[in-house]
């Protein structure tokens, strides 16, 4: 390699966040005196490692060209898919003319606000020599049942092998953007890693922490500011 590893964020933003039962995308809720997206966003600039973030809209979007961070000068907008490994695809093609293939992308949940400078380093500085690259993972402390049919327990599953995945997801360029072409449109890709392992790799676990949590229902919405509050990054 005789360049230098660049380092990307995609934000896959498309989404409609139907659990909230709101007037609009769970990522344009206010939280904190801004939106979930600006502070998802800030938090990724803030950190300071990226050559440019990548943000997937749904073209029909009324509400991203209104918030002042649409036009901060590394933020690169990209036309959003029907399901998220489409909008993610169509973020990483919008940076093919300057990202290489051994470059690193850091996919990230739009509504992850949380997410900490600690964290970004930390997956970073644990998987910039690997050949793959890993997500963000908390291992279970809940005891956990596998359950079929009307909600009956067919056995407790070793939580010590469960691991529930956080984003930033990382993986090189060119891994991610191949990995997803191949597996467009197949309804098991719920994650960047799930591309990846489809093709018979094996990313990486790294530890993350358990405030930086996912904004699905609206009680999560006090929580986060709750965990913002308490940061002290």
């Amino acid at each position: 390699m005789n360049h230098s590893i660049n380092f990307w964020a995609v934000v896959p933003a498309a989404g409609v966040g139907k659990r909230m039962n709101a007037d609009r995308p769970k990522q344009y809720l206010e939280l904190a005196g801004k939106t979930v997206i600006e502070h998802t966003l800030l938090r990724l600039l803030s950190a300071e490692v990226f050559t440019a973030v990548a943000v997937a809209i749904s073209e029909e979007d009324p509400y991203w060209p209104d918030l002042d961070v649409s036009a901060h000068k590394k933020i690169i907008t990209a036309a959003g898919g029907k399901e998220r490994a489409d909008s993610v695809l169509s973020a990483l093609k919008a940076i093919r003319t300057v990202a290489s293939d051994d470059d690193w992308v850091l996919v990230h949940d739009a509504a992850r606000p949380c997410i900490t400078t600690i964290d970004i380093h930390h997956l970073i500085d644990s998987l910039k020599t690997d050949e793959i690259g890993g997500i963000l993972a908390l291992s279970s402390h809940d005891t956990l049942k596998s359950v079929q049919g009307d909600n009956i327990i067919v056995g407790t599953l070793d939580r010590s092998h469960i691991w529930r995945a956080l984003t930033p997801q990382m993986f090189r360029y060119g891994l991610l953007k191949n990995a997803l072409e191949v597996a467009e449109g197949n309804a098991a890709i719920t994650d960047e890693a799930s591309a990846l392992e489809l093709q018979g790799m094996q990313p990486k676990i790294v530890e993350g922490r358990p405030d930086n949590i996912k904004i699905t229902r609206p009680e999560d919405l006090a929580l986060a500011q709750f965990y913002m509050e308490h940061q002290n990054d």
